[in-house]
Formats: structure tokens, sequence, C-alpha cells
């Protein structure tokens, strides 16, 4: 885990590669979360300060997406799709399958630190509900048996 000081440094360096760009406070923390895998709070004021804005400003932007962690990850992501389409095809359940096996809840990270379960509102696989995002591939048409080998692969 870097030091408090090494993510200052790094974000004070993402901030300036991003400093041209019009509205650059969304790919900043894009290049925060790339980065270090999250979007650390050491990296907050350093954000802040380089686009004069507030820390509360960056932290309601990083909030209000869901694509930004405020921890790191586990070793694989599984995003399920929480849409409507998805959940006319049985997604609900499945969502507390997943929660089940893997002990934790949306936004948590196994024990283990292999999965972070995340909830995704829609992934354009509607034809395919429910779908799911596994470290960035798309997989469709789930059930409990399907999403059991995930996790046991996810697991491994």
């Amino acid at each position: 885990m870097p030091q408090t000081h090494q993510i200052a440094d790094q974000t004070a360096q993402i901030v300036a590669d991003h400093m041209a760009l019009e509205g650059p406070l969304l790919p900043i923390l894009h290049a925060v979360q790339a980065a270090f895998g999250h979007v650390p709070q050491a990296a907050l004021p350093v954000i802040a300060d380089g686009l004069n804005l507030t820390k509360a400003e960056v932290h309601g932007v990083m909030s209000f997406y869901h694509d930004f962690r405020e921890h790191p990850a586990g070793q694989h992501v599984i995003k399920l799709c929480r849409a409507e389409a998805c959940q006319a095809m049985g997604a609900d359940r499945l969502a507390e399958h997943v929660k089940q096996a893997l002990g934790v809840d949306f936004h948590g990270t196994t024990a283990d630190g292999k999965v972070t379960l995340e909830p995704i509102f829609c992934l354009g696989l509607c034809a395919c509900a429910p779908a799911a995002l596994v470290d960035g591939k798309v997989i469709g048409r789930l059930d409990a048996d399907r999403i059991d080998a995930v996790i046991q692969e996810c697991r491994a």
C-alpha cells in the first residue's frame, strides 16, 4: 500500500497530466483509480486543490458514480446487473444467491480478498438477462449454477 506522500505525489502528477482537458475531474478520478485500484482519501485534497474545488465537491462527484471505489477491490470483481429487464428475469433472486455464496453484500469484498461484489445498472444485455460483468467480461443468461461456476473460478 503506497504511503500518503506517494499517493499525493502520484495524484498531483495525474492532475497535472489532465489539466488541459475540459472538465477534467472525471478523467482524473478514473486515472487515480487505475493507478491505485481505488480512489484513496489522501488523493481527494490533491485533486480539489489542483482543480480549485472543495474536497467535499470532489468526494460528492466520486460517491455519485458507482464505478469509483473508496477501498481496493478484490482480485476479481463481479458486477451484477440491477436494471429492470434483469430484475424481471430473476436478478433479485440471483443477487441474493450470490450474496449468500460470497458472504458479502454489494460493495463488499470476501474475507480472503478474492472477490468484490458490485451492482451495475444496465449492461445493455437485456435480451440475455440476467447478466453480469465479471472482470470486464459480460456474461448473460445467468442462473444459480452458472454463477456458482463463476464464483468457484474466481475463488480458485
